[in-house]
């Protein structure tokens, strides 16, 4: 049934544009049971505002990390204020499962994959459950690297969670003008060159030439080899919890 909803969403709902996009999908398709993920990072107010501008009401699910960029945090609260977000929810790790895992906070650098499904797969998997989620919008484009090339508007992951890509064929020149066209702030790490922005200890500055997410996880390159996600996109069976 799912497969069939994905194609039949595709062909009804996906060449349309972000707003017209998130208005059907928001306030008719998926109403009451769709919710944001935002990483109120680098071009997160884009997303937050067209979503904001539909239905403020809208679940933003923040994955609340405990390893964020004091910036980030202030981010937050800086975008909930201008955007009026009335419904952010912030998605922490579980306590039992952060003290048996990664009780001295350094599991980021020893093994950053189960670090990120400990911090952020499990805590959006057990909220989506909870809230009843039912399609999530997320903010991934196709230019931002090579695994998101063939990034759709609509797709179906392997939980049969709908993912809702609006801004997927943007480039960063529409981004810009978008953005300045709503008077949105940047983020304040963004003039320092971080152009991708995750937890602190896995963000680093992006060198000219570089794919826009080169900065996440460099410390686990390895022969030409580099963690470029952290999970809330993968498939089930690539993720090693």
């Amino acid at each position: 049934m799912s497969e069939q909803q994905l194609a039949d969403h595709q062909k009804k709902y996906g060449k349309l544009d972000a707003s017209d996009l998130l208005r059907v999908m928001i306030s008719d398709v998926f109403k009451g049971k769709i919710a944001l993920i935002s990483s109120f990072g680098a071009d997160a107010a884009l997303l937050l505002a067209l979503v904001a501008e539909v239905d403020n009401k809208t679940p933003i699910l923040f994955l609340e990390t405990g390893k964020h960029f004091p910036e980030t945090l202030q981010y937050v609260e800086t975008l909930k204020n201008k955007l009026n977000l009335q419904n952010l929810h912030f998605l922490t790790p579980d306590p039992e499962l952060l003290k048996r895992i990664d009780a001295k906070g350094d599991l980021w650098n020893s093994n950053p994959d189960r670090c990120c499904w400990l911090r952020k797969v499990e805590p959006l998997d057990r909220a989506v459950k909870e809230l009843g989620i039912e399609a999530l919008i997320t903010g991934r484009k196709r230019y931002q690297n090579s695994e998101r090339a063939k990034l759709e508007t609509i797709e179906l992951d392997d939980k049969n969670i709908f993912r809702i890509n609006p801004l997927a064929n943007w480039d960063k020149t529409r981004q810009k003008q978008e953005f300045a066209a709503r008077n949105l702030p940047e983020h304040p790490l963004l003039e320092k060159g971080y152009l991708s922005i995750g937890c602190a200890p896995c963000t680093s500055i992006v060198k000219a030439g570089e794919d826009e997410r080169a900065g996440r996880w460099r410390h686990t390159a390895k022969e030409g080899e580099q963690k470029t996600e952290c999970g809330l996109h993968l498939p089930t069976t690539d993720i090693k919890p």
